[in-house]
């Protein structure tokens, strides 16, 4: 059991990172700079919506995340 939860907490880690990194920052200037591969590569429109995807997927994997964390400690007591 812990196995398996050590590595779905390792998968999910992964995916957090990686959704966090592909968003677009707030700071015009930077992101600037990242945004205009994301446009040119993915469209104005795409890079918008996938934006507007990871801004609501990332807080519910990173809460599922913290859940997964108390639950293999609780089960690394036990």
């Amino acid at each position: 059991m812990e196995i398996a939860l050590g590595i779905i907490i390792m998968v999910l880690a992964v995916i957090i990172i990686a959704a966090v990194l592909m968003q677009s920052g707030k700071d015009s200037q930077m992101s600037g700079v990242i945004s205009g591969a994301a446009d040119t590569f993915l469209g104005k429109e795409r890079g918008s919506r996938l934006d507007k995807l990871l801004n609501k997927v990332t807080p519910i994997l990173s809460g599922v995340f913290a859940v997964l964390v108390i639950v293999l400690y609780i089960v690394a007591q036990v």
